[in-house]
């Protein structure tokens, strides 16, 4: 796995595809592996980099807080180091987060936008349900263990739990065969989330703007409308039947409209 040093840090990351560069940002605990089911679609069109977060994967992981603004900063100095002038951004989570304001500090090296289950601002349930998974990280001393037994639930439907339960097993058995994100490194990178605010820069995003939301995801659903009003020119997808991560709960559905809406930003 090729890294490289962006700013403060050294940031790991994987390659795949050709065509115009595509970053993808990972969600909360998650490493580049987390798009695995989408790169394989999107490296027929796309140069797919996925990265790990400082705190995930190979990258470093520095002891200082830090915000997803910063976490903009690392994806610029990263494409800067690898010497990409502008990409389209995609992210879920945490990666759409820190997507806006990327979009939003960087507008000239934004080709397009992807915001995959994303909020604006942190309110505070989204505030709860986060103190909740640190307090489970911290219980469990183990992040990998949190994000099945804990954050799953939140992501994926019950009726995908009664239909599919080996699916559920089998991307556990993916969580727990990634590189384990420390409980401290996890910590950070919660509060980060935490102190989430983007709000008063959405209109500053000048880039064409996909936003998706799971019609079920009690997390960020209800930030879907402030983020289309706030981004101009923004559309809007609802994945059916799913709550946080339709990336795999409907994975041939979200990569073909998500494909599309890439497809049609290519210069």
């Amino acid at each position: 796995m090729p890294k490289v040093k962006a700013g403060n840090v050294t940031l790991n990351y994987d390659q795949q595809g050709s065509g115009e560069p595509l970053i993808l940002i990972p969600f909360l605990t998650a490493d580049h592996a987390c798009y695995a089911f989408q790169v394989a679609d999107y490296a027929k069109h796309f140069t797919c980099i996925s990265l790990d977060l400082r705190g995930t994967g190979e990258s470093d992981s520095p002891p200082q807080c830090y915000s997803t603004e910063q976490l903009a900063d690392d994806v610029a100095a990263f494409m800067r180091a690898l010497g990409i002038p502008k990409a389209h951004i995609a992210g879920l989570s945490l990666g759409a987060a820190t997507g806006m304001w990327f979009a939003a500090k960087y507008p000239a090296m934004v080709s397009s936008l992807s915001l995959h289950s994303g909020w604006t601002k942190s309110d505070p349930f989204l505030r709860t349900v986060i103190q909740s998974f640190q307090i489970a990280a911290k219980a469990l001393n183990s992040v990998p263990e949190m994000v099945v037994q804990v954050l799953f639930p939140w992501c994926f439907t019950p009726e995908l739990y009664a239909e599919k339960p080996d699916y559920i097993q089998q991307l556990g058995d993916f969580v727990r065969s990634r590189p384990a994100q420390s409980v401290a490194a996890f910590m950070l990178q919660s509060d980060c989330v935490i102190n989430h605010d983007v709000e008063a820069q959405l209109g500053r995003i000048a880039a064409p703007t996909l936003i998706t939301v799971g019609r079920f995801d009690l997390v960020t659903n209800r930030f879907a409308d402030r983020m289309q009003k706030g981004i101009r020119g923004s559309e809007l997808v609802v994945f059916e039947d799913c709550s946080h991560a339709p990336i795999y709960q409907k994975v041939a559905e979200f990569n073909e409209k998500t494909l599309q809406f890439l497809k049609r930003h290519v210069n």
